[in-house]
């Protein structure tokens, strides 16, 4: 199992890494909301390595059978290494190339609320938010969190769906014909 995991979730980690590369310049240009359907569109491009991830163990080591378990098991695990492979780029690409980022988060989500014609004091608590925000976001943990939790839960979607499309029973005990 190990290695299927560290070659798929490997490809995985590089095919995100390397996405967020090439996709980073464009976002300010693209504007928030089609910056965010084109982040998660590469995420889910990405993930796709674990539903052949799965579907690789269950042929080449499980003799074509899989269970549901098993196949979790590869799966998670090749969405934790693509994950920690994300976290890696962020860091590098959010530290080097945008430093200013949880400031124009900041200020693009205040701007928002001002737009939709909230409150001063919507406004003002929104701001005071943003700014423990920018303080909490700035700790090399808690900005490593925010940023694994955004495709964890896609990966987690993806295997659960991978799992219980690929998982196969042993054809005697699922009443299927042997061939032979």
């Amino acid at each position: 199992m190990k290695r299927t995991v560290l070659i798929f979730g490997l490809i995985s980690g590089v095919i995100s890494s390397v996405l967020m590369a090439a996709t980073m310049p464009f976002v300010d240009k693209l504007g928030e909301s089609m910056g965010l359907i084109l982040g998660y569109t590469t995420i889910v491009l990405s993930f796709l390595l674990v539903y052949f991830g799965i579907r690789s163990y269950r042929d080449n080591v499980g003799g074509g059978r899989i269970s549901f378990g098993k196949a979790f098991s590869v799966g998670i695990l090749i969405t934790l290494i693509s994950c920690v492979f994300y976290v890696a780029a962020w860091e590098v690409l959010s530290y080097k190339f945008m430093p200013d980022f949880a400031d124009k988060y900041a200020a693009q989500d205040v701007a928002r609320l001002k737009a939709s014609g909230a409150s001063a004091d919507a406004v003002q608590k929104e701001t005071e938010k943003m700014e423990e925000f920018k303080v909490q976001y700035a700790k090399p943990w808690y900005n490593m969190a925010m940023t694994f939790i955004e495709p964890f839960p896609v990966g987690l979607v993806i295997t659960l769906i991978s799992a219980a499309v690929l998982r196969r029973k042993d054809p005697v005990e699922s009443g299927l014909p042997v061939a032979g």
